[in-house]
């Protein structure tokens, strides 16, 4: 990339990549080390190494959080879902996985579609300033949103409150209803999330375009698949490329 991509995307010398470990699909902690591992991980260090800076990454709990770094410009790139809220100023390159939302709820509850679940009465956890909060926040009339922390704590949110329906990513609603007895999923999904990178709109039109072909790269290359075969990650899909 040119010296004037590299300062746009990078201009402390350094690039510093937000990870939000609050989406075990993008980014999760090695359970040995401790370290963060994961696609969009791999992605970050791609990207390091193509610009020809060192990368520090930056971890949060809730993608919210995340977002919030590269807008305030205290990180230079991040991992997100696109959404038109956070589009305001962040660029997004087009998606390079493709992640299922899901509802959760009791066995007893009285729900069996995703359709059924925007009705007055109805109230849904959901990770605070997830893309799931925004999509709902959007989409449903009727029900209430009550908003969890972090995505990784709407189970425990939904199960002390004593709430309705839990949404989030399949996976994690799925690992925790491991962990709790007498829960279900409904079937299906209720969206589809198209997670890509992002970086600051003020680092100009040159530096989203390099990131774009960035992404497209990755995925045509087949490294974001091996990626999600290396980390194990199941339920997520590597995005179709841009025409």
């Amino acid at each position: 990339m040119s010296p004037e991509i590299v300062k746009a995307l990078a201009p402390s010398g350094v690039l510093r990549a937000s990870i939000n470990l609050g989406n075990p699909i993008l980014a999760n902690r090695d359970a040995a080390t401790g370290e963060p591992v994961g696609v969009s991980v791999d992605l970050a260090r791609a990207l390091g190494e193509r610009l020809g800076v060192p990368v520090e990454l930056v971890m949060f709990d809730a993608a919210g959080k995340s977002v919030e770094a590269v807008v305030a410009e205290r990180t230079d790139i991040g991992f997100f879902a696109i959404d038109p809220v956070r589009g305001a100023d962040v660029a997004f390159t087009a998606a390079y996985v493709l992640i299922e939302g899901s509802y959760l709820v009791r066995e007893a509850s009285p729900l069996a579609r995703n359709e059924e679940v925007d009705r007055l009465g109805i109230s849904v956890a959901v990770g605070k300033g997830s893309a799931y909060d925004l999509y709902l926040t959007r989409e449903l009339q009727h029900a209430q949103i009550v908003r969890a922390a972090t995505s990784p704590t709407v189970v425990d949110t939904f199960m002390v409150q004593q709430l309705d329906v839990a949404a989030g990513v399949k996976q994690q609603l799925e690992a925790d209803q491991k962990k709790h007895a007498g829960l279900r999923l409904l079937p299906g999904r209720f969206m589809v999330i198209q997670q890509a990178m992002g970086t600051p709109k003020s680092r100009g039109a040159d530096a989203a375009k390099a990131l774009t072909a960035f992404v497209e790269e990755m995925k045509a290359s087949g490294i974001v698949a091996d990626a999600l075969l290396r980390h194990g990650i199941q339920g997520a899909s590597v995005a179709p490329g841009i025409n």
